[in-house]
This record gives C-alpha cells, sequence and structure tokens, in this order.
C-alpha cells in the first residue's frame, strides 16, 4: 500500500486529492499538511512514499523543501502539483530532486498515474508540462551567448536601472551601455529590451 501525503494550503485542493486516493485499492492518503513546518515534524515519526508538493507555500517554497527532503528523506519520492507553468520553474524543481510536475488541472486519471509511474521509479509530466518543457530544451539550443558585461547590463536593467545609472554603477560611459542594449537585442532578436528581459527570465539566464 502506498502512503501518500500532500502538501497544500488550500483546502478544496487537498480535499479533492485525498477523495480520488482514498478510492485506489494500493493509496492511502496518511496525511495532510498546509505548511512545510508540520511536514517535517510529523516525518520525524513517520514513513512516506509519495509527497505531492505545491510549490509556493506559507513558509518554505518547493525548491527548498525538495533540497530538504532529498537531503534527510531520500527515499521520499516527490511529485510537484503546482498551477505554475513556467519551464524554467518545472527544470529547477526536477534539478532539485522531484521525480514529477502535475499541474493542478490534471484529470484524475494523470494524478494516479503520476503516482503510479513514480512509485515504480520512473519520471513522469503531465501532457502540458511535458510540452513545455520539450519546448523550452530546444530553445536551449539556441541559447544566446552573452559577454559577463552584458550579463551585468541585463541583470541592472531587470532591476529597473536608467542608462546613465548603469552606467555609473558599472564604471563605463552610457554610450556603451547604449551598445550593449543594441547587442542584447539583436543576439535575442527582439526589438525592445522589456523583451530581451522577459527572453532571458524564461532561459533562466537572469
Amino acid at each position: 500500500m502506498l502512503k501518500i501525503a500532500i502538501v497544500d494550503d488550500h483546502p478544496i485542493v487537498s480535499d479533492g486529492i485525498h477523495h480520488l486516493i482514498e478510492q485506489q485499492y494500493d493509496m492511502t492518503m496518511v496525511e495532510v499538511f498546509s505548511n512545510a513546518a508540520s511536514l517535517f515534524t510529523w516525518l520525524l515519526n513517520n514513513d512516506l512514499d509519495i509527497l505531492l508538493l505545491d510549490i509556493f507555500l506559507p513558509d518554505k517554497n518547493g525548491m527548498e523543501i525538495c533540497l530538504e527532503l532529498k537531503l534527510h528523506y531520500p527515499d521520499v519520492k516527490i511529485i510537484c502539483f503546482s498551477s505554475q507553468q513556467e519551464a524554467v520553474i518545472i527544470s529547477e524543481m526536477m534539478k532539485r530532486g522531484a521525480s514529477g510536475y502535475l499541474l493542478k488541472n490534471a484529470n484524475s486519471s494523470e494524478i494516479i498515474e503520476a503516482i503510479r509511474k513514480v512509485a515504480s521509479g520512473e519520471e513522469y509530466f503531465c501532457e502540458k508540462t511535458s510540452l513545455t518543457l520539450k519546448n523550452f530544451r530546444a530553445s536551449l539550443k539556441y541559447l544566446p551567448k552573452l559577454t559577463r558585461r552584458e550579463k551585468d547590463v541585463l541583470a541592472l536593467i531587470k532591476q529597473g536601472n536608467t542608462t546613465n545609472t548603469i552606467a555609473e554603477k558599472l564604471f563605463i560611459s552610457p554610450h556603451t551601455v547604449e551598445s550593449h542594449r543594441k547587442n542584447l537585442m539583436e543576439k535575442f532578436q527582439v526589438k525592445n529590451m522589456t523583451s530581451v528581459v522577459n527572453r532571458a527570465n524564461e532561459l533562466g539566464l537572469i
């Protein structure tokens, strides 16, 4: 019997998953948590096979929880259960030890399939996250090559700094900053810096 738990601070989500799990012959919902602290307190004296984990919780984010679980409870398999569909977030959660990723609008059959596959040692992505990751990985083949200075300028632009402020902080001329802006737009093949920043965020460059 697979022991399942969920960490989610939305009762309507937890209740729905609880009901679904209890209908399965080979699974049982052993506990429902609304925050990370209660999860780790419970794990001190209890065993768990699969954890359904929301990414944004009141006390810790999913990436921190993944790292801590893999360090102290490596046998617990983690399935992210989130409304977040950004490729960078999905990729980072998997790097930190998650074995699956489901969107909260996944249907019942996807949730059960994910649990069974992850329990058997496989990874699982729902259809939408699988497509998101596929497109993301394809885009990495065309990842712009940025110089150190271009990365510095891009980071400061993201923070909302003006050209003159960037020039002062980096001890370069405003003309040089504008040249870097132009080069960044050319490398990302976009027409404005807002698009550069958005694209760089998607690719995990800043």
